[in-house]
């Protein structure tokens, strides 16, 4: 595999001149005065949903640049090293096949017959298993006796069941209620379990390994809670999604489903750690999830560059990163359902692409992943538009749009289309701007925005949306040259809080920094 980093490149030094002389003064109101047909060549279709990236700050030229970029990287031959499973994340020497959780059987589709010299057995274990926790999920749906079902789990195994379980709440079955606990703060797992009974309750521990401290500490008060209330049959109402089968049964779970070294945690939402998803909106409703995400898989596989949404969008994250230095990246969901998808979206780029250093370990000498942040709309225009449209940093939004309004849970006349006319016109001012002479009212405008329109949002539409997100990190990962798929980050201060907790009730503050010392002292005092 042939892989080159950007700043390696023979295209880099083009594109910093580029930027330099008409990229830093790119105008969008001009760009639009000069090309009435901006909007067609900027925007395109793409599987369950139409973007448009007319209001980005860049032109033919800065795309074809890009697109040079891309190809000089070694872009194309990275994305068909994934989907071969080849071992592309190479400090953990894993596969990354996340999209074989959403992939048809052989038989039936062409990128499984692309890649399945590789990967013909885990794609035979994934349908097995997915078969298996489809299963489950329509008996639990059945058994009337089960009124609500608490996910346990946190990161990947709890942002994108319960994003996905929000977003199609049109589609849950009524009767069952699903919760989330993620935090060790026992606050959160004791306000859920306030309205619960352990006859009705169905519990879902979620962790690969069975060892993640904040899942199993709620895991053994949930059970704790669960036999004090007098719950019997520990193994009818709880579950495990995890692979260490010998751990969950020593909890007394003889219900597991497990998934694969190949899934990172912020993949995983199709795998069994979407249980939830299953038992909320059916088997049917799951598998319409994973078609739309294998439609987007396969757009991005097979589609040219030049109209490659993924890439597209990967490619402008580096535009706007490494040469604009636009710092972060506001993430706007028009759509109340849709609430928790900058949640889900921070860990899926941050903890994909906060890296500093490149593939071979070597120290990076440009920017990687911005900061992802985001409301839905209309609250976020109450809360931090105001920055966007006058405040000193360029802040790019990603809004996200629904055409049809959900048949349920309302029908409430009215509400919809005031929900679009402020989607499209935050777009447009923050583009238009407005003069202002005395300066307070004055809107600078210029500010860039990309819009992606569902026409309903539905399983399918969903799957389609969050595959485009993991692709395009994928890309601009590629071509800053790191793996978007380790995190070791993350390990560090959970391996120093295993030393600090004895701490608090021992008082030992030997070898403790300063300022951790006095804190601890003020704490366990």
């Amino acid at each position: 595999m042939n892989r080159l980093r950007c700043d390696q490149t023979s295209a880099w030094p083009v594109l910093q001149a580029h930027y330099g002389v008409t990229g830093k003064n790119f105008d969008l109101r001009a760009a639009f005065a000069a090309d009435p047909d901006r909007f067609s060549r900027f925007s395109q279709d793409a599987p369950h949903l139409f973007a448009d990236l007319s209001k980005n700050l860049l032109d033919d030229a800065t795309e074809k640049l890009l697109l040079d970029l891309a190809r000089e990287c070694g872009l194309e031959g990275h994305r068909d090293a994934m989907f071969s499973g080849e071992l592309i994340n190479s400090t953990e020497q894993r596969a990354v096949m996340h999209f074989l959780l959403r992939n048809p059987p052989a038989a039936q589709d062409g990128i499984a017959q692309a890649a399945i010299k590789n990967i013909a057995n885990e794609s035979t274990q994934v349908h097995a298993t997915l078969d298996a926790m489809l299963a489950y999920a329509e008996q639990v749906r059945a058994d009337a006796a089960i009124t609500d079902i608490v996910n346990i789990g946190i990161g990947g195994s709890d942002l994108g069941p319960q994003m996905a379980v929000l977003a199609l709440g049109e589609f849950a079955k009524t009767g069952k209620r699903v919760h989330f606990v993620s935090n060790v703060d026992g606050d959160e797992l004791a306000t859920v379990l306030k309205g619960l009974r352990p006859q009705s309750t169905l519990f879902l521990i979620a962790s690969k390994t069975f060892t993640t401290t904040e899942t199993m500490t709620n895991a053994h008060s949930a059970r704790r809670w669960f036999e004090a209330q007098g719950g019997r049959d520990i193994s009818r109402h709880f579950a495990a999604l995890t692979t260490n089968v010998a751990a969950a049964n020593e909890f007394g779970i003889s219900t597991t489903f497990g998934f694969w070294d190949w899934v990172g945690g912020r993949y995983s939402l199709w795998s069994a750690i979407g249980l939830p998803v299953a038992i909320a909106i059916g088997a049917a409703g799951f598998r319409e999830l994973l078609a739309g995400a294998h439609a987007m898989d396969e757009h991005f596989r097979t589609a040219p560059l030049e109209r490659n949404l993924p890439v597209r969008l990967g490619l402008l994250d580096v535009w706007y990163r490494n040469f604009h230095g636009f710092t972060s990246r506001s993430i706007a969901p028009y759509s109340s359902a849709l609430r928790r998808l900058p949640a889900y979206l921070q860990q899926l780029e941050m903890e994909s692409n906060g890296k500093r250093v490149d593939a071979d370990g070597k120290d990076l000498p440009f920017e990687t992943s911005p900061v992802l942040w985001g409301e839905p709309g209309t609250n976020g225009q109450h809360a931090y538009f105001q920055m966007l449209h006058q405040g000193t940093s360029v802040v790019p939004v990603e809004f996200v749009a629904v055409k049809q309004a959900a048949h349920a849970p309302h029908d409430l006349p009215g509400h919809h289309p005031k929900l679009l006319a402020n989607v499209l016109a935050q777009a447009q001012a923050l583009m238009a701007g407005k003069q202002d002479v005395g300066g307070h009212k004055h809107f600078p405008g210029n500010r860039p925005s990309t819009f992606l329109l569902l026409e309903r949002l539905t399983p399918a539409s969903l799957g389609a949306l969050i595959a485009l997100q993991e692709h395009r990190v994928f890309v601009s990962g590629a071509i800053w040259g790191i793996n978007s798929f380790d995190q070791w980050g993350v390990e560090l201060g959970k391996v120093l809080a295993k030393d600090i907790e004895p701490r608090l009730k021992s008082g030992d503050v030997s070898g403790l920094d300063g300022s951790t010392a006095g804190l601890l002292r003020k704490i366990a005092g």
